[in-house]
């Protein structure tokens, strides 16, 4: 049974400092909330910075967690208000059906696949002259234009489509190039970062992510398809804060 958890962080605290700066302590955090065998479980978290004084951090899990460890070094204990939810995520899958209007929030990390990158890196370009059988280069879209298509281009294969937004500015998200209205999505957040992997820091075994925010409105096309992205996550880099989806319902909306 899949939970979605919300949890408030205090971001005064020095453990809180440490988990939001690093993609990879928060990780070993969101872990350490699993009853069972970390590698087994599988887990997709996304830290919501709206309220920088009061970040959230949401996580599905396929097993219900307990994140007393969170709240009592990274969040309020002790005092008043709910710091910390679990909700079982059944009953919003139930509502799945084509057609249905939801809003939406992803945080993914655009890549691409490429034999050829721009600008190779030293290692890079040692494996572009060694020639032969290669795997191509994976590499982070770096500008929002990029971003976005990236977005768009692959809603189909997610079960669902974003409508066109009228509405919405001339422009505001639309390729120029084309007459067709804007879609109801836009980017809110960007971030380029780069961090060790594990204990390792030379620069070979770094992580090297371009986490993006997307939000809007999204119509499901294909209620199974959608379901299986909204559990198994969304694009790379899933350990680090990306590829959690999540919807909320729209009111008076088909």
């Amino acid at each position: 049974m899949p939970y979605l958890s919300r949890i408030r962080i205090n971001p005064l605290r020095a453990e809180s400092r440490k988990l939001l700066a690093s993609p990879r302590a928060m990780h070993a955090a969101v872990q350490g909330g699993l009853p069972g065998v970390p590698e087994q479980a599988r887990t997709l978290w996304r830290l919501d910075p709206d309220n920088p004084h009061r970040p959230h951090l949401f996580v599905l899990t396929t097993e219900k967690p307990d994140w007393t460890h969170l709240v009592e070094g990274a969040g309020w204990p002790g005092a008043e208000g709910e710091h910390c939810a679990v909700r079982d995520y059944t009953p919003l899958l139930q509502q799945l059906s084509p057609g249905r209007s939801f809003a939406f929030r992803l945080t993914a990390n655009p890549v691409q696949n490429t034999t050829s990158p721009d600008k190779a890196t030293e290692r890079q370009q040692t494996r572009i002259d060694a020639g032969g059988r290669r795997r191509g280069f994976r590499l982070g879209h770096r500008t929002a234009t990029a971003q976005l298509n990236w977005f768009l281009t692959r809603t189909a294969r997610w079960g669902f489509d974003v409508p066109h937004a009228p509405h919405l500015e001339e422009g505001h998200n639309a390729d120029n190039a084309t007459n067709e209205p804007p879609r109801d999505v836009r980017i809110t957040t960007r971030h380029h970062r780069a961090f060790g992997k594990g204990q390792v820091t030379r620069k070979e075994a770094q992580v090297v992510m371009d986490s993006v925010t997307f939000e809007g409105r999204l119509r499901v096309t294909d209620p199974a398809l959608l379901t299986e992205h909204l559990l198994a996550g969304i694009g790379p880099s899933k350990a680090y804060g990306c590829g959690l989806l999540t919807l909320a319902p729209l009111p008076g909306r088909p």
